[in-house]
């Protein structure tokens, strides 16, 4: 039986400008949950309007948010096919404003929120100050793998 492989769907659903391309927020992807990872993963970016409604759906509360992880409960759906690992969802026009915002380039923010929804994917959160701590250590470790800066610095 071969061993399943990493599958990454990415789609655009924001008409937004800036949004990076399939292929690097499937990088991205690949390299918060290393090289041995298998799985299907889905990433969905969306207009400011579907992430509020997902926001307050899923989490009551209003406005939408840059992204929101939903970790897969489903096994595999037949021997050897990847196992779902799960979806993100990411509004793209928050993550240009935020980039901005902090004064960071698009790409950094873009990279940091991609590889942040891909832990909590992987079982990472940032409930107490202890888990917190963990994460941002490891999305630092990631994103300075891939060139970019500590994404907790304030540049504003």
């Amino acid at each position: 039986m071969s061993r399943a492989k990493l599958v990454v769907t990415v789609r655009d659903a924001s008409g937004e400008p800036g949004v990076p391309s399939a292929a690097q927020v499937r990088a991205w992807v690949r390299h918060a949950l290393g090289g041995g990872a298998r799985g299907e993963l889905g990433v969905r970016i969306v207009t400011i309007e579907e992430m509020a409604d997902l926001n307050w759906r899923y989490r009551h509360k209003r406005g939408p948010t840059n992204v929101l992880a939903f970790p897969s409960e489903m096994a595999p759906l037949a021997a050897g096919q990847p196992a779902p690992i799960g979806d993100l969802v990411i509004a793209a026009a928050v993550v240009e404003r935020e980039a901005g915002e902090q004064g960071k380039s698009s790409e950094a923010h873009w990279a940091h929120i991609v590889i942040h929804g891909t832990l909590h994917l992987a079982g990472y959160d940032h409930v107490t100050e202890r888990d917190a701590h963990v994460m941002e250590d490891r999305e630092r470790a990631l994103l300075a793998q891939l060139g970019f800066p500590d994404p907790y610095l304030v540049r504003v």
